[in-house]
């Protein structure tokens, strides 16, 4: 005998359109809420140790590396092309990510965890500054956290070139992503040019970004792109 009753459709709530709505959706998930509360907590957490550490790393003795590329470039200061676009790309990205709360935390996280495997590097790789070190001035961070002291051993792997590349990575949008992973490449020319890293700095960075928003990936599980 064939059952007559009939089964009820499966219904699948949408996804939420970007915006407000999304964090509305996002925010009704508790594990959502404690992410980004500890995500924003480490965050804060790093923002003010990591001064300290790098008054660690400055204080110690490192190794001059022969560089052939650094040795036929001309130093110039290139802080405000840098720095310009830098906070550009941060802005573009941050407005792009505030309307999908979970790409948000997600990149949030690559962040903390990319900066945790900078402490680890940087204590591994002990360096001094290339020979013919023009000082970056970084408007924002060298007021708020280095006015008196700059930092110039801070150099294996290169953060603003791996911040850049992680934004890359995070963002939904395909033009986004090439216009970040081209701001990628010049930043990374241009500290060259400044003699501010060394070429191997530069060139791991995009591997440790990489490395940490898989590692986020990994910890969140995928989740829709929102």
């Amino acid at each position: 005998m064939f059952s007559t009753k009939r089964e009820e459709p499966v219904v699948v709530a949408p996804l939420p359109r970007k915006g407000a709505s999304s964090w509305a959706w996002a925010w009704n998930d508790p594990s959502f809420r404690w992410q980004l509360g500890l995500g924003l907590l480490l965050g804060i957490c790093l923002a003010f140790g990591m001064p300290h550490y790098f008054a660690f790393i400055e204080a110690r003795h490192g190794r001059v590396l022969a560089d052939p590329l650094l040795a036929r470039l001309p130093a110039f200061d290139t802080s405000w092309i840098t720095f310009t676009i830098i906070y550009l790309s941060i802005l573009v990205a941050l407005i792009h990510l505030g309307q999908r709360p979970l790409a948000f935390v997600q990149v949030l996280w690559s962040y903390c965890l990319m900066h945790l495997i900078r402490i680890g590097t940087l204590w591994l790789a002990p360096l001094d500054p290339p020979i013919g070190l023009v000082l970056l001035h970084d408007p924002i961070v060298d007021t708020l956290f280095y006015p008196t002291n700059p930092i110039t051993k801070d150099l294996f792997f290169s953060g603003h070139t791996a911040t850049l590349m992680l934004l890359s990575l995070g963002v939904r949008s395909l033009w986004l992503r090439r216009l970040l992973l081209v701001a990628t490449a010049a930043v990374g020319f241009l500290v060259l040019v400044q003699h501010a890293h060394y070429t191997s700095d530069v060139l791991a960075a995009p591997f440790f970004a990489g490395l940490s928003f898989w590692l986020a990936g990994k910890l969140f599980g995928k989740r829709p792109a929102i």
